[in-house]
């Protein structure tokens, strides 16, 4: 029987990618669908529309609301939530090379859920390299190995063009999940898009 696929879209700064994350396999799993994790980056989208800052910042009102929103939908999942250190969004660019450098290996779906609970549950600063060698080791990833993968031009380059290919699908936020050309936006869509990656 054939393996449909569901790909994950996800920004590490991305508050509502956090708890996307935390279930997205778990809830792909049951329907018989397959995940393809497909960190990107947010940055060059919100660029394009001439913002330089989150839209939770730009409009305090709707920023509010979120942090609001993330505390009922983390309670509810029974996910710890903090606020991350120094400045949100924190700068998601290291791990987003490290996640894909991961997918020879088969260590991208675990080290993504740790980077968030690394971010958005224990307030840690994701864009420091020593909490991102703390994380590898948990996972038993050879730090250097990955980190020596991470920084290769190759995988460079296969961020941009993961992140021109959200932009060509129409994507402009995470968490998105595709199913080829079909764009499911929000942690709240991640069950009616794994139930249209079910149908086939």
């Amino acid at each position: 029987m054939t393996q449909h696929t569901l790909d994950f879209w996800y920004e590490f700064a991305s508050t509502y990618s956090y708890p996307a994350a935390m279930r997205v396999e778990a809830a792909a799993s049951a329907a018989g669908v397959r995940v393809r994790f497909r960190p990107f980056l947010l940055g060059p989208i919100f660029g394009a529309l001439g913002w330089t800052d989150s839209p939770f910042n730009i409009y305090p009102v709707k920023g509010r609301y979120m942090w609001r929103d993330m505390e009922r939908i983390c309670e509810g999942l029974g996910l710890p939530l903090n606020l991350p250190p120094l400045r949100f969004p924190q700068n998601g660019l290291k791990a987003a090379r490290l996640a894909l450098a991961g997918e020879a290996d088969g260590w991208t779906g675990d080290f993504t859920r740790a980077v968030y609970s690394a971010n958005f549950a224990q307030a840690r600063d994701i864009s420091d390299d020593a909490v991102l060698a703390e994380i590898l080791a948990g996972l038993g990833v050879d730090g250097t190995a990955a980190v020596a993968a991470a920084n290769a031009p190759d995988v460079k380059a296969r961020l941009k063009a993961q992140t021109d290919e959200a932009v060509a699908l129409g994507i402009f936020g995470a968490p998105s999940f595709t199913v080829g050309e079909e764009l499911f936006w929000g942690n709240d869509r991640l069950e009616q898009a794994v139930q249209w990656a079910a149908r086939g």
